[in-house]
């Protein structure tokens, strides 16, 4: 007796790529390693790196023909992105960051998930790993409710549902040609962007909390300084583009870096009585802000785990998060990200 075959759609993933020579081998193989059961693509968006990522790229390709390579020389991830997606061949795209590891049975779950809820785009958690010291340090600022941990996708208090964005994302290639793709003005938040005209459209972003992440963050200070400044310099261009149609929880860090330059500014003058009334009431309700985020970070460090010095790092990782990506956000919204200084293009 005959067996009937089901079909299995061919998935596409994509990753742009630019100086992850320590990151980039893991991210691939856990590309190949998941047991998806069609046919399957890797296309890397390379940029011109200088750390010798281009000679991993070759052996890459050279031991396995699915994996090939597209010239990104802009180093614009949503260009990369879209030029790895423009040579992809199947009717699923999963984003893939060469700094993520895929868990055992992403793509499966995902494919299932895409096809039972009818999803455009889905994406999973993120779970943040570092090796010890400070990237452990970043690490546990992105898993914890102190950094960035209230975001749905951080963590492992996520649950199954309709979502505003998806991280990394596992897309349906004819509704992403669809809406026009990642938007190629951008350098950060293309993924927020994107969702964002995919719900505009009526179209169903989800999220599925068993399809788990490793994220290897920034190893460095001024990496970490650098990224959470760049994207908060993006974070308030979408903000100049699209208003209040961006979540409250963005407008977060500005205030609070609002409120502590006017703090700090206004307190020698409060001190010694050289404020009027009515500038004396404005200094005291912004002392608010910088108090009560003291009184946070205080409770942060008690909350962690390890050796004081191991707090303190934390709580130094979460407060340089917060204020470089509150900075970022001011100057993004005033200059605006094209005419401010961006430095998004070291790492992909």
């Amino acid at each position: 007796m005959a067996v009937e075959q089901t079909s299995v759609s061919g998935v596409s993933y994509v990753m742009p790529v630019l100086n992850e020579a320590g990151y980039l081998e893991a991210a691939v193989a856990s590309i190949l390693a998941q047991d998806y059961p069609g046919e399957v693509e890797v296309v890397l968006a390379l940029g011109p790196s200088t750390d010798g990522t281009d000679a991993i790229v070759e052996r890459l390709i050279a031991a396995d023909e699915r994996i090939r390579s597209v010239p990104n020389p802009g180093m614009d991830i949503p260009i990369g992105l879209n030029r790895a997606i423009a040579e992809s061949r199947f009717p699923i795209v999963i984003r893939v960051d060469a700094h993520t590891e895929l868990a055992p049975g992403y793509t499966r779950r995902g494919v299932e998930t895409l096809e039972r809820t009818g999803a455009a785009s889905l994406g999973g958690v993120m779970i943040a790993t570092g090796r010890p010291g400070f990237q452990a340090a970043v690490a546990r600022a992105y898993n914890s409710p102190f950094g960035l941990g209230g975001g749905a996708y951080h963590g492992d208090r996520a649950v199954e549902g309709p979502a505003e964005s998806a991280y990394m994302g596992i897309f349906r290639r004819e509704l992403f040609d669809q809406v026009g793709g990642f938007d190629e003005s951008l350098r950060r938040g293309e993924d927020w962007e994107l969702n964002f005209r995919l719900r505009q459209a009526g179209l169903l972003v989800w999220l599925d909390p068993q399809l788990r992440v490793s994220y290897w963050p920034r190893s460095t200070w001024i990496r970490l300084v650098r990224q959470f400044y760049a994207t908060g310099v993006w974070r308030g261009e979408l903000v100049r583009r699209l208003g209040g149609r961006n979540p409250l929880r963005f407008f977060a860090p500005p205030v609070l870096l609002v409120a502590l330059v006017l703090t700090v500014v206004l307190a020698p003058f409060a001190a010694f009585g050289l404020l009027p009334v009515w500038l004396l009431a404005i200094a005291g309700v912004a002392a608010l802000g910088p108090l009560a985020y003291l009184a946070l970070l205080v409770a942060a460090g008690i909350s962690d785990t390890g050796s004081l010095a191991d707090r303190l790092r934390f709580v130094a990782v979460v407060a340089t998060m917060h204020l470089s990506w509150g900075a970022g956000f001011l100057v993004g919204v005033v200059r605006g990200a094209r005419d401010a200084v961006d430095t998004s293009r070291t790492e992909s």
